[in-house]
């Protein structure tokens, strides 16, 4: 009895051992809540996002598969862009044994914590940049109505359209503006019907050959047969409009775009000085004042400086960001001046003129294209002109060579005295001084300032030593104060010729040069003329 209650008692246990091997195996194998051991690497993987866990995976793949399911659920039902932190971290381990979460589970936890994280949501908008100047808009709507609003401020009859196309010379999908009058337009849609028709076949193809290959008979046209009006239009800018997604706060309202791109702004500008151009005359040009212009460049002292031609000013033009171009042909009757006429004098330097001909306005009638940028005059082609009365032409002779230059008679020295008004240096010496004085060690080399013809050379009472040169101008130089003539009177002299040694001879308060150029037998001041 004892011996048969043990042996079934034995069994019940090896039954009971194997049923529970077997269920725990099935659920081994089986389960997905489990990790399955893999002997010798990572079987089990630690998942976060944004450093938050969200999950435990079997594999890397499962927790890239359930970041790209959360991130298709909070974008679900939004046709604008989501902006999310998505900072995925998976750390990899090895168990015997280890729970897993379903992918499903993952991306409802990664879900959370991309929302948490979500920093706003970026709108489909327009990027309009011309130039270096860019702007932001939100469809494409604004961005025609902003090119069409810069066009029609110039064409107020609204003749032209304005049109995004594809710029076909980027790798990168970048529309550029496309502006063509509204006649241009509506002939290239009769182009394409007519092509598009049933083609022409023998007579009538070949009579409408015959038809376009003719030339227009050429007649002398009368003003009434020109077309006047706006011609051709377009941006004066470059300006390229790319597709981008931004937040509201970088998206700008149609009105203040408006605003932005078309309003006037007061840019910087060279204006090269033209012949005949004074200071005033630029200023009334640029709508600015005499003391503007001063202000603007510091190489004006005052409304006094001189300005010679081809002399760069700088100058403030209004602009807006983006500039329109066009042609319009205009008629109008004028007054006119003929081109002044020059006669040569081979003998006379080119300071020399003399009027030989007094000029006579001429009356005449003109088409003309004229080409402006905004509301400033580009370029003007007469393209037919009819003369009333002809204009009388200013003739005037002038002189044709060129007059002498003049240096400063030695290298170095420091200025001790200009030329004019001054205080009585020392005895015997004049309050009013007809030169400049240079101060130089005694015998510094003094040099011809200008090319010429030696009158005088030795001494000179007050002057000490000195040399006067007669130059082809009929101007005269004069050193004084020498301690050494090197030239002789009668000599002939180049420009920078050594002349003389300077010193401190005649009524002198120590070493130093005494320099004078005459006109007409005047002193002038000398700094005026030097180069």
């Amino acid at each position: 009895m004892n011996l048969a209650r043990t042996v079934f008692r034995r069994k019940i246990k090896i039954w009971f051992l194997h049923s529970a091997l077997i269920v725990i195996t099935a659920w081994i194998l089986f389960m997905p809540s489990f990790v399955k051991y893999e002997k010798g690497g990572d079987n089990i993987f630690s998942v976060k996002l944004n450093n938050q866990v969200v999950g435990t995976a079997g594999t890397k793949e499962e927790a890239y598969k359930a970041l790209r399911e959360a991130r298709r659920s909070i974008s679900r039902g939004n046709d604008e862009l989501v902006l999310s932190r998505a900072d995925l971290s998976v750390e990899g381990n090895n168990v015997l044994f280890g729970e897993i979460d379903s992918v499903s589970r993952m991306a409802s936890n990664m879900a959370a914590v991309l929302k948490n994280s979500e920093k706003s949501t970026l709108n489909r908008a327009y990027s309009i940049k011309i130039n270096e100047f860019s702007i932001n808009l939100g469809s494409t709507a604004d961005v025609m109505e902003l090119l069409s609003t810069a066009l029609y401020n110039y064409d107020t009859q609204r003749l032209y359209n304005v049109d995004l196309v594809l710029d076909t010379e980027r790798e990168v999908n970048v529309l550029t503006p496309q502006v063509q009058s509204k006649e241009e337009v509506k002939k290239e849609e009769e182009k394409a019907e007519s092509s598009t028709s049933m083609p022409q076949a023998g007579f009538v193809a070949e009579l409408t050959q015959i038809v376009n290959d003719a030339k227009p008979i050429a007649y002398d046209r009368d003003f009434s047969d020109y077309d006047l009006g706006l011609q051709t239009m377009n941006f004066a800018d470059k300006v390229e409009i790319v597709e981008c997604y931004l937040p509201d706060s970088e998206i700008s309202d149609l009105s203040t775009a408006i605003d932005d791109v078309t309003k006037d702004k007061e840019t910087n500008q060279i204006y090269e000085v033209q012949s005949g151009d004074t200071l005033g005359l630029i200023a009334q040009k640029f709508d600015l004042t005499v003391d503007d212009l001063v202000a603007m460049n510091e190489s004006l002292e005052n409304e006094n400086t001189t300005i010679r031609v081809q002399d760069n000013l700088i100058v403030t033009v209004p602009e807006p960001e983006l500039s329109v171009v066009y042609q319009v042909q205009e008629y109008y009757e004028e007054d006119y001046e003929a081109e002044v006429q020059y006669v040569p004098n081979d003998s006379w330097y080119t300071t020399q003129t003399k009027v030989i001909q007094e000029p006579s306005a001429g009356h005449r009638k003109v088409v003309a294209l004229v080409t402006y940028t905004d509301n400033s005059e580009d370029s003007r082609e007469i393209v037919k002109e009819e003369i009333t009365y002809m204009a009388v032409p200013k003739i005037v002779e002038r002189g044709t060579i060129v007059p002498p230059t003049y240096i400063k008679p030695i290298s170095g020295g420091r200025l001790t005295s200009g030329f004019g008004k001054r205080n009585r240096p020392t005895k015997g010496a004049s309050t009013y001084h007809k030169g400049v004085d240079w101060s130089t060690p005694v015998g510094t080399s003094v040099v011809a300032s200008s090319s010429g013809t030696v009158t005088r050379a030795g001494w000179g009472s007050g002057y000490g030593y000195c040399v006067y040169i007669r130059h082809p101008d009929g101007r005269e130089t004069r050193y004084g104060h020498l301690s050494k003539v090197l030239v002789r009177v009668g000599q002939s002299v180049s420009q920078g010729q050594r002349i003389a040694l300077s010193g401190n001879t005649g009524v002198s308060t120590g070493p130093h040069l005494h320099f004078e150029i005459l006109i007409n037998g005047s002193q002038v001041n000398p700094l005026n003329y030097l180069n």
